[in-house]
């Protein structure tokens, strides 16, 4: 379960005030979208949810405790700029999380652990279609191959909790059609609760289950840094009970 809480969020640099007053309840197993123009504090809410970054005031809960101050296991991310190490193959970079999270000071597993984990890697290759490429490197994969691949990094670690940051924008309409299909399966199937950020308005209606807008509603043109961006709107894009249904007739049939 993974029940998101932001307590009168706020965030600053310096003077600067990117965020103010969010207040924000994010069930579980929920697909929240988050859109807003350019410098809104899209991806700082996001990196804050992340613990890359710290809130200014105010506190973000996950299932009533605060969040670690750092990133951990139970939150993943996909970014638009693919998140490979290139110096790893396609396996290689799937089972590196999963080896430091269990061997923290050699990062590398042995024996039967490392065979368990390597076959558990090539599952979730196939799973996200690209099991015939474990081998290879990310420099041999096309753009929608490496955005598989960093989404295939981001499940192997078993989130609760899975942030895309503009994962789609950067691949072409068809090859994004493809992967709108295919974290809306991994997220039914892995019971995730969501939180992504787009530019895109029918991507976020069309993924998500509910979309919230964040913007400045404040401006002082003598003071522009002065006020920060807001929750300005809050809609629900598709009913829980129709997921629930969907669910449903997926197990009986």
């Amino acid at each position: 379960m993974a029940i998101i809480t932001f307590d009168n969020v706020s965030k600053s640099y310096g003077e600067t005030v990117v965020l103010e007053n969010i207040n924000l309840f994010i069930d579980d197993n929920e697909f929240l979208a988050v859109v807003g123009p350019s410098g809104a504090g899209k991806s700082t809410l996001l990196r804050m949810l992340l613990s890359q970054e710290a809130p200014s005031g105010g506190q973000i809960l996950i299932d009533g405790e605060p969040i670690a101050p750092e990133p951990m296991p139970d939150r993943g991310i996909v970014f638009q700029r693919y998140s490979v190490f290139p110096h790893r193959t396609v396996i290689g970079n799937v089972m590196t999380g999963p080896e430091w999270q269990a061997a923290p000071l050699m990062g590398r597993l042995f024996g039967s652990a490392r065979a368990d984990l390597r076959d558990r890697a090539q599952a979730m290759l196939d799973r996200v279609g690209l099991g015939g490429h474990a081998a290879l490197y990310p420099a041999q994969l096309s753009g929608g191959q490496q955005q598989r691949l960093a989404i295939a990094q981001a499940l192997m670690t078993k989130p609760k909790v899975l942030l895309l940051d503009e994962p789609f924008g950067a691949l072409d309409p068809g090859t994004r059609k493809a992967m709108h299909q295919l974290v809306l399966e991994l997220w039914e199937e892995h019971q995730m609760t969501v939180v992504m950020v787009t530019h895109d308005l029918s991507e976020a209606f069309h993924l998500g289950t509910r979309v919230i807008a964040v913007d400045k509603r404040r401006h002082d043109p003598h003071a522009p840094h002065r006020y920060g961006s807001i929750i300005t709107s809050d809609f629900e894009a598709k009913p829980r009970l129709a997921r629930s249904l969907r669910r449903a007739e997926r197990a009986a049939g």
